[in-house]
Order: structure tokens, then sequence, then C-alpha cells
């Protein structure tokens, strides 16, 4: 069947179709996104404006238009910290909805934070022991920890690169004052939600996942993401402090030159940067590596173990088959 994903982030509203059949890998058929930042769009009182309300509504219908045209048969839709953490984010939700016919259905932090997790246990695999994956977005940043498919511990804390690139720099470049405020709220609000994840386990794999640490990796000498997804892509807390660094002393425009930085996500990267080097330092990793799954794959995920489960016994392995292959 063809699948369609609507998601909804503070950066990107994006539309995925991919064809999905019980037991194999979901293949990628088309996309459709629009760079709305829907957290520009927040008044002073933290509301959706209605313009921004307008501009989603919009998407929306042009995302199921998109995909009714490319007959999808299913549409999995949800959105993130960006609506949930807005005053009017219900109100905004029902009118998307009464003008378009899609229900976005909206995901906690904690829930974001254990459906990546999900995710990337899937791309690891069992043998990578107790995994740490961290996840910086736009509005919040997700924690998570575990050894089996779910985690056994997950927090979100409102650190996301947009938000706090907005809350501290006012300057371009940053002044040092706006940096030394931004690390010292950063390292304030993680010491907690780290202590609680450090509780739950040590971890044997770190990995961070979102485009933030995508882009931090190829920072810090990772292979491009077009040398393909199973390109093992690691970096270490030393290049990433020196990084960081030089990104404080750089302009908006001086960082869009850097690899793997998009002009979009230019002005947020150092944000990023600082909170990924303070949760590396607090969680004492020296390591960690980029994988390309995360919550919108999480999803996917377990929208096919439900058609796996709709399908009953006829989705298991014929025994006769295992006999023909022995």
């Amino acid at each position: 069947m063809r699948l369609s994903v609507l998601d909804v982030g503070s950066n990107t509203v994006h539309l995925l179709l991919l064809d999905v059949t019980p037991g194999s890998r979901p293949e990628p058929y088309a996309s459709h996104k629009m760079p709305l930042q829907l957290v520009q769009h927040l008044t002073e009182d933290g509301d959706i404006s209605e313009k921004g309300r307008d501009l989603l509504t919009s998407f929306v219908a042009e995302a199921r238009d998109f995909a009714a045209a490319h007959d999808a048969e299913d549409l999995l839709a949800f959105a993130t910290s960006a609506i949930r953490e807005a005053g009017n984010g219900a109100q905004v939700l029902e009118h998307v909805q009464s003008r378009t016919g899609v229900t976005l259905t909206e995901i906690s932090g904690d829930q974001e934070s254990a459906i990546t997790y999900f995710a990337v246990r899937r791309w690891q695999g069992w043998g990578a022991g107790t995994i740490l994956d961290l996840d910086i977005g736009g509005g919040s940043f997700e924690m998570s920890i575990g050894q089996d498919a779910l985690p056994d511990a997950a927090v979100s804390v409102p650190l996301g690169a947009g938000r706090l690139t907005r809350r501290f720099i006012e300057h371009d470049p940053a002044k040092p004052k706006e940096i030394k405020a931004l690390r010292k709220h950063v390292r304030q609000t993680l010491k907690p939600a780290v202590e609680k994840i450090r509780a739950a386990g040590t971890p044997d794999m770190v990995v961070g996942t979102s485009k933030t640490f995508r882009s931090l990796s190829r920072i810090c000498g990772a292979a491009p993401y077009s040398a393909g997804p199973y390109v093992k892509r690691e970096f270490h807390l030393t290049d990433l402090r020196l990084w960081t660094r030089r990104m404080e002393a750089m302009t908006v425009a001086e960082r869009r030159d850097l690899p793997g930085v998009s002009a979009r996500r230019a002005a947020q990267i150092l944000a990023g940067g600082i909170v990924a080097e303070t949760a590396l330092e607090l969680y004492g990793v020296e390591t960690m590596r980029s994988v390309p799954w995360a919550l919108r794959e999480g999803l996917i995920l377990r929208r096919m173990e439900r058609l796996n489960s709709a399908q009953g016994p006829t989705a298991m392995i014929d025994p006769k088959t295992l006999s023909d292959l022995a």
C-alpha cells in the first residue's frame, strides 16, 4: 500500500509518500515540503499568529491533494513542539481539521522521545546494546535511553535550536554576553534531565538524530549525506567543542558556508552546537554517531507493525517455505 506521512515540525512541514508492504522495508515514493517555520509565527503571547495558522492550513490542504493525486491509501499526520507549546495550539489544530478534513495528531515531548528511540533501535539493531539517543529539534530537545524496543527513560526539554536562538541571540555575530547567557541556561536546564536519563543505565552507544546532529557531524568531518545512509558517521566532543567556539565568532552568512549547513538553519546551528556540546559533557561522552532515522520513521514503523498484525497468520512464514530452503 502507499502510505503518506505529514510531519508538522518547528522548521519544516514535510509530506512523505512511501510504498509499504508487511515485513519489508518502506520505500520512499515521493516527497513534498515547505520551509514553514511555525516558530517564526508566534506572537508575544506565545500563540501562533493568524498568518501562521493560515499558511499551515493551506499547506495541509495542498499535501492532502498531493497524496490523493499519487494514490495514497493512508495518511499519518502529526505535529510536534511548535503546536503543542503554542497557547492556541488546540484551536489551530481544530481550524486545520475543519478546513481540510485532516486531523493532525499532537505528539507530546516524551512520546516524541520514545518514538524516536524506537526508530533508532530498529536502525542499530539489538547488537548495539544500551542506546542513548539525543535529538535536537527546532523547539525541543529529546533524550532517551534503553536496551529494548522501547526506552527505559525518555524526557523532553525546551532546548530546541530555533527556540534558543530567538530567545538569546540578537546580534550577528553573537555578543559574548549572549553566548554566556545561552550556555548558562542550557546547562541549568539540562542537568536534572540528564540525571534522570543517567539513572536509567549506562549507554553502550550514543547516537544523535535530527538534521541538527546531521549538520554538526558534517561540520566535524563526517561523510556527506550524498555518501548514502549506511556510511558510519561519528564525531567527537573535542571537534564539536572546537567548531562551536569557531561558530560563536562567525556571522550567519559565514555559517552558511560550513559543510552540511543549509541557509535556513545557519542562524540556529550555533545554539544546536552548544546544546549538543553541553549534553555530551554532562553525560561524559567523547564520541557519538549520527543516524538517519528519527521520529517520522518511528511512526512509520509503528504503523507497519499494525499492518503486520492485521495480516494475522498469513504474515508468518509458511513452514513449507522453510523446508524448501533447508
